[in-house]
């Protein structure tokens, strides 16, 4: 993308925001708009919000008058915050000489901005006088850091745009919630990273969609409802799941981008307006007690076309050849078939996309409504891509089980992207349903093993050439980088469970 100079013809430094070729009527519209908006709604402050690698909001909040200059010069960010693992710690020595040019633009701590977006405005229904708007990573030449997670997700859709497509996807959410006991933030005894609250449960578990665990969860529930009607998310429901303080978001279908950008609010937003309530929600897969359900991230995904709009996946009723129902073309068009393929031929390479912490191979165990095979199946809660609709259905769709709640949303759904392009590009066509998803020694598998672990599911990412050909270097490089500084300093712990319950169930 060409891009204005970096300086005028009289010498002077551009402003970013023309750096970033940004400088156009509409957003003047949209940033007028927005002044006029943060005014009659008495907001006095504005946090200005970017995605990191764990799909955590990291970001400066702006007192209400230096909005306007950040909204043309952005709002400076620390390199660092792209190279940090789960724990926070920076995985590479950034004053070597080495690692500028590794990763350029990314070495000595220096500045990355933020320009915030003014169409992306919303209340924080938590947060009195508060208001939040979603910044746009760049360098200080305005380009796009190649290392930003949402960046990655947008270049999957410009590829997808080049077939005539869009991306739609459905988020099915599990969570647990639980009650604070006690904060315990002893600074004797600050750690790093720190010991999260002292908890109680919420709701017993073991009954699934309960009602009477349901009304025990009324206060949760009316805060979560509060949060997500706030910030503008649909939610559809709330359901109690089956495992001891675990719960179920469920939220419309909308486009991929929109759908990440909307994983990434609702995430920090519940966790932010229930601590206020006197609660924490997690969204580590398994947290660190004794009896837990793990928790899911079920991405239903389909295509639609540009044009028209329809249901790419959907096969056109009374159409076919005869296909049976263990046949993926009996309940997908070609496309959508091909699509199957895709995801299943990258199944073990995506993994680490929608599976990103040592916590979340705990899941993969047979009988527990979790995949451990890269197979599908009609309606097929065991299978890892369950095919739903039909031919005539207009809502035809495929849901992905592979995925933990705390997985980045931009890279998931990248990784979905990428796998099912290559299927439909390679013309690959899926095996037959399969009829035991849980039968590792039978003759009817259709794929290979999941990745058991996070170090395989490194592995299994390093082998793909053809889906890490689809992300780019710098991104693939700091990914593999942070993962396996997590993944060793686990290896070095002397107690798992204490090493998880700070890492992941007090931060995620």
């Amino acid at each position: 993308m060409n891009r204005p100079p970096a300086e005028g013809e009289d010498g002077a430094a551009r402003p970013l925001v023309e750096r970033c070729g940004a400088a156009t009527a509409e957003r003047q519209g949209q940033v007028q708009q927005l002044l006029g908006w943060l005014q009659a709604h008495q907001v006095e402050q504005v946090r200005v919000g970017w995605c990191d690698l764990h799909g955590g909001l990291r970001g400066k909040t702006l007192m209400r008058p230096a909005l306007e200059s950040a909204l043309v010069d952005g709002v400076g960010l620390v390199s660092t915050l792209l190279l940090k693992d789960s724990a926070d710690r920076t995985a590479f020595k950034v004053f070597d000489p080495g690692v500028q040019a590794e990763l350029p633009g990314l070495g000595y701590a220096r500045n990355l901005f933020l320009l915030p977006d003014p169409a992306s405005r919303v209340l924080l229904p938590w947060a009195p006088r508060t208001a939040w708007l979603r910044g746009e990573l760049v360098d200080e030449d305005g380009l796009p850091v190649s290392a930003d997670p949402r960046r990655a997700l947008q270049a999957a859709l410009e590829r997808l745009r080049d077939h005539g497509l869009d991306f739609v996807c459905g988020l099915e959410v599990e969570f647990h919630v639980y009650r604070i006991a006690d904060d315990r933030l002893d600074p004797d005894a600050a750690a790093w990273p720190g010991e999260p609250p002292l908890v109680l449960g919420t709701h017993p578990g073991w009954n699934l969609l309960a009602e009477s665990s349901a009304d025990r969860m009324a206060e949760v529930f009316d805060v979560v409802r509060a949060t997500c009607a706030g910030l503008g998310l649909p939610l559809r429901s709330l359901e109690v799941e089956l495992g001891p303080s675990q719960i179920e978001a469920v939220f419309d279908a909308c486009r991929g981008l929109q759908a990440a950008d909307r994983m990434v609010l609702f995430r920090n937003g519940v966790r932010q307006a229930l601590r206020r309530a006197g609660y924490h929600a997690t969204f580590m897969c398994r947290p660190p007690f004794a009896t837990v359900m793990s928790s899911g991230w079920h991405l239903h995904q389909s295509l639609r076309l540009r044009e028209g709009g329809g249901n790419a996946f959907m096969r056109p009723a009374g159409s076919g050849d005869g296909a049976g129902p263990e046949d993926a073309c009996h309940w997908l068009s070609p496309l959508g078939s091909a699509w199957l393929a895709g995801l299943l031929a990258h199944a073990r390479g995506a993994a680490l996309f929608g599976s990103s912490t040592v916590n979340a191979y705990g899941r993969f165990k047979p009988g527990l409504l979790a995949p451990v095979a890269a197979r599908w199946g009609r309606d097929n809660r065991g299978a890892m891509l369950r095919v739903l609709g039909g031919a005539g259905d207009p809502a035809t769709r495929i849901e992905n089980r592979v995925g933990e709640p705390m997985a980045n949303p931009y890279l998931y759904i990248a990784s979905q992207v990428h796998a099912g392009l290559n299927g439909v590009e390679a013309g690959l066509r899926p095996a037959a349903a399969t009829r035991d998803p849980y039968d590792m020694a039978g003759n009817e598998s259709t794929g290979d093993a999941l990745p058991a672990s996070l170090d395989e599911a490194l592995a299994a990412l390093q082998a793909d050439t053809l889906l890490g050909r689809c992300f780019a270097p710098e991104l693939l490089r700091v990914l593999q980088v942070v993962k396996r500084a997590e993944l060793a300093r686990f290896t070095e712990a002397t107690d798992k469970v204490a090493w998880m319950r700070r890492e992941y169930f007090g931060r995620y």
